[in-house]
């Protein structure tokens, strides 16, 4: 059984304490995770570059965020990691909830037909943040990738941000025009700043443990409300890559932090959970339920991303994959106000959106951690009742909650509509994210996701497109049309989801979100759309 080798990255004296030439970049990220390698990609893509500081020389140690959700995957493809994750990872959508011994029920997230990603894969941390250093290395003059580089202070200015960095070869400071905080839930820069979290800390605690073991357990989420092998509490199961199971085992408050991870106290459990089974304890951590999240996600020249911003209990696979989606309703956003495209205030967007994503999160969170572990007497009556009419009345399957799955968040109704909005039956309004299809440019096939995103784009259907200067024209024909990428809707689900008719027109932001759409697009409309978007109108107006 193989598992992974942790190698450490080779540390660089800086150019600042070398004499070598800076490297120029208007931005620094720090943290080297998921979610600040991801920035730092796709700020690349949009020919902005940074510099990436990270304390550490090794990828993360332990499973940490496995659950990669559709959404995450349709991002990290735009990224250029996407097919290695889906090779490497474990795909499910299906799971089983069990009442102690008894199945309660089994449940499927997507039988839907035509996307190219499921609904979840399982996929270590430490896998995904190797395949995002080496996808770095595509943009060696945009990326300046620092290990064992340790920031220690932030101070800002009127117009710039200035980071204190320490090294083995001593401290320097480094200035930019935007300081990425990416550095997870002990955030030092959040600190620097004098920010810190408001929200809800619940009085509980789990156990995660990694178990390498040869099983035949099916690549399913499983889930135990009390189950006979740890009584009175609830248990986790996940299938990894390399033979590597995720367990997560409920613990209560009074759990000692450091007597419960020694492996003394962790094998027993696991016995108990899988019987003699022969298995190896990868890793071991404890983490305590929070929902938690900074009040505003922009200061000025520091923008926080991912558990620097905002945390949540890890049941429903909302934190790793909330993080990334920060990053993808950033930083197109910042790439233009770095390049004089757009004003700064477009930076307030990705405030407002990501701390109504984070909302979002917390709200599911919280019931699910509410519903797991009741807070008093009724709300566990209420639970024991659920749970016991869920096997005979589907009615009641709804109603239960062992962390209600990722989806994206939904932008609808946040000044995103366009006013020739009528006449469209269709869930994709503006503010949701576009839903896949199989499409053919010629005779090549393909998937629409490839088409869009990375620029502002006009999604349009029929033989005379909606056209706008300065955009380019995705059409959906039968037949080649000059002047845009044509693609022939293979099995009809473009028009489907999308239902449009010939001649409506979807104005689409680089993030693949629709900001518009048109049932009689003009170029007035969508100039008018395309300026709220991109955030010329917040110019207009001040």
């Amino acid at each position: 059984m193989s598992r992974y080798r942790h190698k450490p990255f080779p540390y660089t004296t800086p150019p600042e304490l070398s004499g070598g030439k800076p490297f120029e970049a208007p931005v620094v990220i720090v943290g080297a995770g998921p979610i600040g390698l991801s920035a730092a990609i796709d700020l690349a893509q949009h020919g902005v570059a940074s510099v990436v500081l990270d304390e550490n020389n090794v990828v993360t140690v332990g499973s940490r965020a496995i659950c990669w959700a559709k959404r995450t995957l349709e991002i990290f493809d735009r990224l250029g990691v996407g097919e290695r994750m889906r090779e490497k990872g474990v795909t499910w959508q299906a799971g089983r909830l069990f009442h102690r011994d008894r199945e309660v029920y089994h449940f499927d997230l997507m039988t839907e037909p035509g996307h190219r990603n499921p609904a979840f894969i399982n996929l270590q941390q430490y896998y995904v943040e190797a395949y995002l250093i080496d996808r770095c290395a595509d943009f060696a003059g945009l990326i300046d990738l620092r290990w064992n580089n340790r920031v220690t202070g932030v101070e800002q200015s009127r117009d710039s941000v200035r980071v204190r960095v320490e090294t083995p070869d001593g401290g320097y400071d480094i200035e930019a025009d935007y300081l990425l905080a990416c550095d997870g839930a002990r955030s030092t820069v959040r600190s620097s700043v004098g920010l810190d979290f408001a929200g809800e800390i619940f009085w509980d605690r789990f156990l995660i443990a990694d178990v390498e073991m040869e099983a035949d357990f099916p690549s399913e989420r499983w889930f135990w409300f009390e189950p006979t092998f740890h009584s009175g509490q609830s248990a986790l199961l996940h299938k990894q890559p390399d033979n590597i199971y995720r367990i997560d085992l409920q613990l209560g408050w009074d759990a000692d932090p450091g007597e419960e991870k020694k492996p003394e106290n962790v094998v027993p459990r696991i016995q108990a959970m899988f019987g003699d089974r022969d298995f190896k304890l990868e890793w071991v951590s404890l983490y305590t339920f929070q929902c938690r999240r900074l009040e505003r996600f922009v200061h000025d020249h520091v923008i926080f991303l991912g558990d620097s911003a905002h945390l949540v209990s890890p049941f429903g696979a909302r934190g790793g994959n909330g993080g990334i989606q920060d990053v993808d309703n950033l930083c197109w956003k910042l790439a233009a106000v770095i390049d004089g495209r757009a004003p700064a205030a477009l930076l307030d967007s990705y405030d407002e959106e990501r701390c109504h994503a984070a909302d979002e999160n917390i709200l599911n969170s919280t019931r699910a951690t509410r519903f797991m572990t009741p807070d008093d007497d009724a709300e566990r009556l209420f639970r024991d009742a659920v749970l016991a009419l869920a096997e005979d009345m589907p009615f009641a399957r709804q109603l239960i909650n062992s962390g209600r799955p990722s989806k994206p968040c939904s932008l609808a109704g946040m000044a995103l509509q366009s006013d020739d909005d009528e006449g469209f039956d269709t869930p994709v309004v503006p503010g949701t994210a576009c839903p896949d299809a199989v499409v053919a440019e010629g005779s090549r096939p393909g998937w629409l996701l490839d088409h869009l995103g990375g620029a502002f784009k006009l999604l349009s259907f029929g033989d005379d497109p909606a056209r706008h200067d300065g955009l380019g024209t995705v059409c959906i024909n039968d037949l080649p049309v000059d002047g845009c990428t044509t693609l022939r809707d293979v099995d009809g689900l473009v028009a489907e989801r999308y239902g449009a008719d010939p001649g409506a027109a979807y104005l689409i932001r680089p993030d693949q979100h629709v900001a518009a759409r048109f049932r009689n697009p003009t170029p007035q409309a969508i100039g008018k759309a395309l300026a709220r978007a991109s955030g010329k109108a917040m110019e207009q107006r001040s």
